[in-house]
C-alpha cells in the first residue's frame, strides 16, 4: 500500500506540515536585535508616493492604497509618514536545511540541499495553507532572528548548501531582501530559488528573475472563481507571471495542489494542461500534489490517489512530458522518465534520490537532452 508523503516524513522524523527551525544552525535559538536597532525595517521598493502622505504599493496586483500609519494587505509593509517601509528585511521566522525535492523542484540539482528561509506574511489568504501560523500573521506576532544577506550567505557556505530557497510563506513580500541576498549568493557560487504563489507585478518579478536560478509556482487552479473564493486572489496575474518567468530563462516548475470538490474536475486538469503546453511548452515539470486537511479546510478528505493519477494521465495526453504525482512517496509517477526512450532516469522515494541517470544534461541511455538545471 502506498503511504502519503506526510506519513513518510513522520516516519522519517522530518515533518511536513510547517516550516521547521533547526536549532543547530543558530547557536542560541531565536534572538531579537536590541530595541533601538531595527535593521529589518528598510524603505520598500515598488511604491508611488501620493498626496496626504498616502502611498500606492506597486509590488503585487493588489496595488494597495495605504494611508499614513497603515499597512498593506500582506501586513509587512507600512506607510510611515509617506515613506513605505518593509518590516521584514532579513527578519526570518523560519530556517531549515531541506532537500531540494521538498520544494518540490525535481529538475534542479537533484539530491542536493537548500538552506530554506521565510519571513512572516503573505499576499494571499489560501484556506488550505499548511504554514498559516507564519503566513497569516503580522511579523511582530512571532519569534524571529535577523539575518543580513551576508550572514545568510555565510551560513549557506558553512553548511555547504549549494542553494538558498525563499519559501514556506510568500517570498514576494520580501523582494528587496531576496534580490540583495541572491546577488551576493551568486557572487559566491550559491544559487537562489523562490517558491511562490506567482502573485506579483512584472517589474519586481523581472528584478527577481535577474538573480534567481529557479522559481516554483504554486498554480492553485485553472479557475478565477477558485482564486477569488479560496485564495482571495485572481488567476490572470499568475498566468502572466509564469509566462514572464519562462521568457526570462529562469528554470520553472509548477505545482497544482489537488483539493477534492474544489479544483479536481477533469475538465480543469485538461484546460490547465493545454494552457501550459501552449504558453510554456511541453518541457515544464508539472506536479499534481495530494491535499491533506489543513487550516480552514479540515472538513475535506485527502485527495484520492485515483484523482491524482487521472490528472497525470490527462496532462500526459495533452503533451506534457514531465508530469509528477506528489505527496505519495513510492509512486511510480514520482520518478523522471526519458521522453525519448522511456527509461527511468531519476528514481525518487519521498525526498531521497535512489538513482540518477543524467550526465551532462542528457539521458545516459539514449543521450536525449533532459531539460533542467543539473549542475
Amino acid at each position: 500500500m502506498a503511504i502519503t508523503r506526510r506519513q513518510f516524513c513522520l516516519k522519517m522524523g522530518t515533518g511536513v506540515a510547517a516550516s521547521v527551525f533547526v536549532p543547530n544552525l543558530i547557536k542560541r535559538g531565536w534572538t531579537k536585535p536590541p530595541p533601538d536597532s531595527k535593521p529589518y525595517i528598510r524603505e520598500a521598493h515598488y511604491y508611488a508616493p501620493l498626496a496626504d502622505r498616502k502611498v500606492r504599493c506597486l509590488l503585487c496586483p493588489r496595488t494597495c492604497l495605504v494611508a499614513d500609519g497603515k499597512r498593506g494587505y500582506c501586513r509587512v509593509r507600512e506607510n510611515q509618514k509617506g515613506s513605505y517601509k518593509t518590516l521584514v528585511y532579513g527578519r526570518l521566522c523560519s530556517i531549515n536545511n531541506d532537500p531540494i525535492e521538498k520544494k518540490p523542484l525535481f529538475h534542479f540539482l537533484p539530491g542536493t540541499m537548500a538552506l530554506s528561509v521565510a519571513t512572516a506574511g503573505c499576499n494571499l489568504k489560501c484556506k488550505f495553507c499548511q504554514n498559516w501560523n507564519i503566513s497569516q500573521v503580522a511579523p511582530e506576532d512571532i519569534p524571529f532572528e535577523y539575518y543580513s544577506p551576508e550572514r545568510l550567505v555565510n551560513l549557506a557556505q558553512q553548511i555547504k548548501s549549494p542553494t538558498i530557497a525563499f519559501t514556506y510563506t510568500e517570498p514576494t513580500i520580501s523582494t528587496e531582501y531576496i534580490v540583495d541576498t541572491a546577488q551576493l549568493a551568486r557572487a559566491k557560487g550559491i544559487h537562489s530559488v523562490m517558491i511562490s504563489n506567482g502573485y506579483i507585478n512584472s517589474e519586481p518579478l523581472g528584478n527577481l528573475c535577474k538573480v534567481l536560478s529557479a522559481i516554483k509556482i504554486d498554480f492553485k487552479a485553472f479557475s478565477n472563481d477558485f482564486y477569488r473564493n479560496v485564495t482571495d486572489g485572481t488567476l490572470q496575474p499568475v498566468l502572466d507571471t509564469m509566462i514572464q518567468i519562462k521568457k526570462s530563462n529562469v528554470w520553472l516548475e509548477i505545482v497544482n495542489l489537488v483539493i477534492p470538490t474544489q479544483n479536481d474536475a477533469p475538465t480543469q486538469f485538461r484546460q490547465m494542461s493545454q494552457w501550459i503546453l501552449q504558453n510554456l511548452g511541453s518541457d515544464v515539470p508539472v506536479h499534481f500534489t495530494r491535499f491533506h486537511p489543513l487550516y480552514l479546510m479540515e472538513n475535506l478528505p485527502p485527495t484520492p490517489l485515483r484523482t491524482l493519477e487521472s490528472a497525470y494521465e490527462i496532462a500526459r495526453e495533452c503533451g506534457l512530458q514531465f508530469v509528477y504525482v506528489g505527496n505519495v512517496p513510492g509512486h511510480a509517477a514520482e520518478n523522471t522518465y526519458c521522453p525519448h526512450c522511456n527509461r527511468k532516469i531519476i528514481e525518487r522515494v519521498g525526498y531521497q534520490i535512489r538513482t540518477l541517470a543524467i550526465k551532462n544534461g542528457k539521458c545516459q541511455f539514449c543521450q536525449t537532452n533532459i531539460p533542467g538545471f543539473w549542475s
